[in-house]
């Protein structure tokens, strides 16, 4: 630890901050806090402005010739709009810092002290500790459980289950071990700090117990070249430091063949390969699973009438590795599952829904380089060419392809014409029953082209 003066044009607004997540950029960042915190970015900025300065220096990280910032990110964003008001995400917000920097008597900071670590294990500790009280905005703000879950799931930090102690275990039961060096735990918790990242591997703990969703011989093959990767540094900390990081590792595994492929997929056990079937009017829809490879649980009983459901997607960990470049699926997919009700807003989640599934199709094609799609065909085109790809992959199998090619289907509730219609039509009316069939159908698709 050490503290040093650093240019305030050095410091960077961390993208990747725990209160939202990887965004693309500095400026998105910038736009999040305002649009999520816009009273108590204002306020904070004020009193910046009354005191002349930061009471606390904002703890930082170098990376090249910039030096990241991992606590005071509200209050560096504060600084450099008033520093340069046209970074401000609008206008009125450009005005506000334009006059609010008038109110600056004497010189205005272009250095500040910063608390500088170069240790990235220290600072997830330090911010583990600090974010436990407010005072209106001006102090440091309490992390909600959604944060607090980001938190978790970047450095699996704070967790129920130690995922490495799981795996070290089954690993020395196997004979598997490093024969050298021992296998750095915190370093294997944050590469598998995901569901996403787990199941990749042939695991899963969304149950609250340590799982295996692949062949137990596949996956420990697949954990035991993790293992030895991070116990001889291959692998070290930067290598496993954030989402581009780990998918990165990751896909080098799998282009290798080194991870699980659904030729491992369990027949029985926790995960079973045959899909749960709903009845929805006159369409019967197998259920998408929550994760590739999962089975979506249809609650209760016949003897017990399950719970109404209420959001288009339901409340489960689907796995995802929620990159940067995917901030306005992310968006889309958290007014989705957390805010949008089935009930009061079937047609807001008709578009919403359409918008999703077509922007994560465009992602698999952009990120895989699809010869056999373009993003300006149609979009059943689209999901029946990423279908087929992810197929030959080994990521969904033969049954679903069948069922996204009845998409083409122009009379059928699942179909993409009824979607259409459902955003241009003004005679057909979304029902929450008929979205809740739609998604349920198109969900592992939307799910295995936002991870690639």
């Amino acid at each position: 630890m050490s503290y040093r003066v650093i240019q305030l044009d050095d410091m960077l607004v961390n993208r990747a901050n725990d209160r939202h997540g990887e965004l693309e950029n500095e400026t998105a960042a910038i736009g999040w806090l305002f649009s999520h915190h816009l009273g108590q970015m204002r306020k904070l900025a004020e009193d910046i402005v009354r005191s002349k300065g930061l009471y606390e220096p904002p703890l930082v990280y170098q990376e090249g010739s910039h030096f990241v910032v991992y606590d005071g990110n509200r209050r560096t964003t504060c600084l450099k709009l008033l520093a340069d008001s046209k970074r401000a995400p609008n206008a009125e917000l450009r005005e506000f810092f334009v006059n609010l920097r008038v109110e600056w008597t004497g010189a205005f900071p272009d250095r500040i002290m910063c608390r500088v670590e170069t240790d990235r294990d220290e600072i997830d500790e330090i911010l583990y500790r600090r974010h436990t009280g407010s005072q209106g905005g001006v102090g440091q703000s309490t992390w909600d459980d959604r944060q607090k879950a980001t938190f978790v799931n970047r450095t699996g930090k704070g967790g129920k289950l130690n995922v490495a102690d799981e795996i070290e275990t089954r690993l020395k039961a196997a004979g598997l071990l490093p024969k050298k060096g021992r296998i750095p735990r915190s370093n294997l918790n944050r590469l598998l700090s995901g569901e996403a990242f787990r199941n990749r591997v042939g695991i899963s703990t969304a149950k609250g117990r340590f799982e295996f969703i692949r062949t137990e011989e596949a996956s420990l093959k697949a954990l035991a070249r993790i293992a030895d990767d991070l116990a001889h540094r291959r692998k070290t900390l930067d290598d496993v430091w954030d989402v581009d990081k780990k998918s990165e590792y990751l896909n080098e595994l799998d282009t290798e063949g080194v991870l699980p492929t659904a030729a491992d997929l369990l027949t029985s056990g926790p995960l079973k390969s045959a899909k749960a079937v709903k009845t929805v009017g006159p369409a019967t829809v197998p259920l998408a699973s929550s994760a590739p490879g999962n089975v979506v649980s249809l609650g209760a009983s016949r003897s017990s009438k399950p719970p109404r459901r209420t959001k288009l997607i339901l409340h489960h960990d689907y796995g995802i590795a929620w990159t940067g470049r995917l901030q306005r699926q992310r968006s889309i997919w958290e007014e989705l599952q957390f805010k949008l009700d089935l009930n009061e807003h079937p047609n807001a989640i008709a578009v919403l829904c359409r918008v999703l599934l077509e922007l994560s199709v465009d992602n698999y094609i952009k990120q895989t380089k699809l010869t056999t799609a373009a993003e300006n065909d149609a979009l059943v085109k689209k999901l029946v060419a990423c279908a087929e790809d992810l197929n030959t992959r080994g990521k969904v199998d033969k049954r679903y392809v069948e069922v996204v090619r009845k998409a083409r289907t122009m009379d059928a509730i699942v179909s993409v014409d009824t979607l259409n219609k459902y955003v241009h039509s003004s005679n057909l009316a979304p029902t929450g029953e008929h979205l809740c069939a739609l998604w349920d159908t198109f969900s592992e698709l939307v799910v295995n082209c936002l991870n690639e």
